[in-house]
């Protein structure tokens, strides 16, 4: 009996979850894993090598190999079929998000913001209680959604990562 496979670890929601073929018809939509479309965009969109898609998403490298090449092929599956494809479910879970305080520098991590949690522009530094702060992505720094967020249900999403 296989052993259970680890959760894939993905940074943000996408931000458009199906795509429709003018040519669909009949046929059933092709139904891509959310942890599929996190390994199609850190390699093929970023460029990434394999090792370091796989640290990213905290799987070992040959699971992150299984995980892009069922993504691929059901994305070449769409393609050539004139199919949809729907971003659905999988096994995956959100990571973290990390902020830095502009004022005092403090740099702290919060969980993925849930429907009715915090967003990022809400929370307050936890050392000094400032609101001014970056969100930080791979050590880049990003500024921070406002009252305008949105959720990706709703069709886009705001800077402080939390996409729902």
């Amino acid at each position: 009996m296989p052993r259970k496979r680890c959760c894939g670890q993905i940074d943000e929601y996408p931000i458009c979850r199906k795509f429709t073929s003018d040519q669909s018809g009949q046929q059933e939509a092709i139904k891509l894993a959310i942890e599929e479309m996190e390994a199609v965009r850190l390699k093929d969109m970023n460029g990434y090598d394999q090792e370091a898609c796989a640290r990213q998403m905290g799987l070992t490298r040959p699971t992150f190999q299984r995980v892009l090449v069922s993504a691929r092929k059901k994305i070449a599956t769409a393609l050539v079929e004139a199919r949809s494809i729907e971003i659905v479910g999988g096994h995956y879970q959100m990571k973290n998000r990390v902020f830095e305080c502009t004022d005092c520098k403090e740099v702290w991590e919060e969980k993925p913001c849930t429907e009715g949690g915090k967003h990022g522009y809400e929370i307050a530094c936890p050392k000094c209680g400032s609101m001014k702060k970056s969100k930080l992505d791979n050590g880049i720094k990003h500024a921070c959604g406002g009252a305008e967020h949105t959720h990706a249900e709703q069709g886009t999403s705001g800077g402080c990562g939390c996409i729902h």
